[in-house]
Order: C-alpha cells, then structure tokens, then sequence
C-alpha cells in the first residue's frame, strides 16, 4: 500500500512537472526563441525591415500584437471546428477510470448511496404493489448490484485500466 501511495504521488509530480514545463515554460522559451531568431536572422540584416523597427523591442511588440489575434481564432477553431480536439476528448474519457466508478468526493459518499436507497426503496414499493414482471425485477436487480459495486469502489462497464 505505501508503496502504490509513493508511486502515485511520483506520477502526481512527474504530471504536474509535464504540464508546467509543456504548458508555460516551454511556450514561453519557444516564443522569446522565435522573436530573436528572425529578430537576428532576417530583419536585423535586412536594411529596409530593421530601419522599419529600429531595434528588437518594438519588432517584438509589433509582432506580438499582429500574430496574437490569428493565434487565438486557430485555437478557437481547433476547440469548436475541429476533429482533433473531440478525438482528445474522446481518448482523455477512454483513460479515465472515473467514467466507470464514483469520483472521490460528495458522488461517492453521498450521492452513490442515495442511489442505492432510492432504487431499493422503489424497487420494495414496484414489488409490493405487483407492479413488476420478470424483466424489470431482474434489470433492477442488476441496477442494486452494479450501484453496490460503484459504492464499493469497484468500476462497472470496461475500464481501459483500473487505478
């Protein structure tokens, strides 16, 4: 057990680690780094561009200023037009295991056995008034076992991987 609880808190670090560096510090290199490549590659020997800006300071301003527009509407289209961003979607749900079990929290301790309570007691009331055949006695009997399940912490339907 301590040893999954270290392996969990190394791979919580090694995610947080992934998303800071990918997300701000690489991003915010990559940018600087493509200002002054074609700040000193291309507009600096460049007489015309560079009496234009003068020196790196505004080249970089102006640059900003035209390229964060387009920027923010190729973002947009890849959340709201694209494919791409639905298929990661569609792979982020696939990996995670809270789609098969109750998340930690109020959906565990509260909700899940509400749940429980709320078809057993309907099922008791269905049965006492003979108002349930067969098939619906054995669908919700299958309901009160996947909903004792859940509240176990077990998973229903087919995880990708259990955690």
């Amino acid at each position: 057990m301590i040893k999954e609880t270290k392996l969990r808190f190394v791979a919580r670090l090694w995610y947080y680690f992934r998303m800071g560096y990918a997300t701000y510090l690489t991003f915010l290199l990559g940018a600087v780094q493509t200002l002054v490549v074609v700040w000193y590659l291309a507009i600096k020997d460049t007489p015309v561009i560079a009496n234009l800006f003068g020196h790196f300071v505004p080249f970089a301003v102006v640059v900003s200023a035209v390229g964060i527009p387009p920027t923010i509407l190729i973002g947009w289209l890849h959340l709201k037009r694209s494919p791409a961003y639905s298929s990661e979607v569609d792979i982020g749900v696939e990996a995670n295991p809270y789609y098969y079990k109750y998340a930690p929290g109020w959906t565990k301790d509260a909700m899940g056995p509400v749940y429980l309570e709320l078809l057993v007691m309907m099922r008791r009331l269905l049965e006492s008034e003979e108002l349930l055949n067969s098939e619906d006695k054995t669908r919700l009997k299958e309901l009160e076992q996947k909903l004792r399940l859940l509240n176990e912490g077990g998973f229903v339907g087919s995880p990708r991987r259990s955690v």
